[in-house]
């Protein structure tokens, strides 16, 4: 089944059918994009829909993801933590460490409007830190592995925690920053042997094996965490 990669989205499946009539993008069961398109219909028209079309797109993955509850103390990333109080009024400010809360009587964390700009907030200091981070790690990982990549890009939209372009360039989710240290280098190590594999061959596998041995275990580990912010 043909594929279109974008750098944002990962790797979008292409399915032609007699029965379709234009092009439409849909959320698989797997949590990827896929896309339907009439028999003979070029793949830059795809491209094309797909670049214009990102907001939305966005917006669709982000009702697939699972949803979590906010609380006093959460732990966010590697540095942040949410700090809920009390006030006369409403306020969710973001310090160097902290995203502090501070809700008003008959106010809290389950109301939509808040939830929103609690978790805009977090999705702030997820970046940041990724930011800070990713990149670092990212160089480090692809001298050892004598890997190149072209450009690192950072995402929170997709429902992938990585992918790889063609083109060498390297998406990184920045709910990355959730993981343990070990699983955001499994991420890295598995996108870097896509530099050299852009399948997921047996070769590609032994890539990833020789630059990490438990790799096994660490795919298994990574199915119980979500890749949403």
């Amino acid at each position: 089944m043909p594929t279109v990669q974008d750098d944002e989205f990962g790797e979008i499946t292409v399915r032609r059918s007699v029965k379709s009539r234009s092009i439409r993008i849909s959320v698989a069961p797997n949590g990827l994009l896929r896309a339907s398109m009439p028999p003979y219909a070029p793949l830059f028209a795809l491209k094309r829909l797909i670049k214009s079309s990102r907001n939305e797109l966005r917006a669709m993955l982000t009702q697939q993801t699972p949803k979590y509850s906010l609380y006093n103390g959460m732990e966010i990333g590697k540095s942040h933590k949410l700090v809920v109080g009390t006030s006369s009024r409403t306020s969710i400010r973001k310090t160097e460490r902290s995203i502090v809360v501070a809700l008003a009587p008959g106010d809290n964390l389950t109301d939509p409007t808040i939830e929103r700009q609690v978790r805009d907030e977090i999705t702030k200091a997820l970046r940041t830190e990724a930011k800070n981070y990713l990149p670092r790690r990212l160089a480090y990982l692809a001298e050892k592995l004598d890997c190149h990549y072209e450009k690192v890009r950072f995402s929170h939209a997709s429902s992938r925690w990585g992918s790889c372009s063609s083109g060498g360039t390297i998406s990184l989710n920045i709910a990355l920053m959730k993981l343990p240290h070990a699983l955001i280098d499994y991420v890295i190590i598995h996108e870097l042997c896509h530099t050299k594999q852009m399948n997921h061959s047996t070769a590609f596998w032994r890539l990833v094996e020789g630059a990490d041995p438990s790799y096994k275990l660490h795919r298994k580990l990574l199915k119980s965490h979500s890749p949403s912010v």
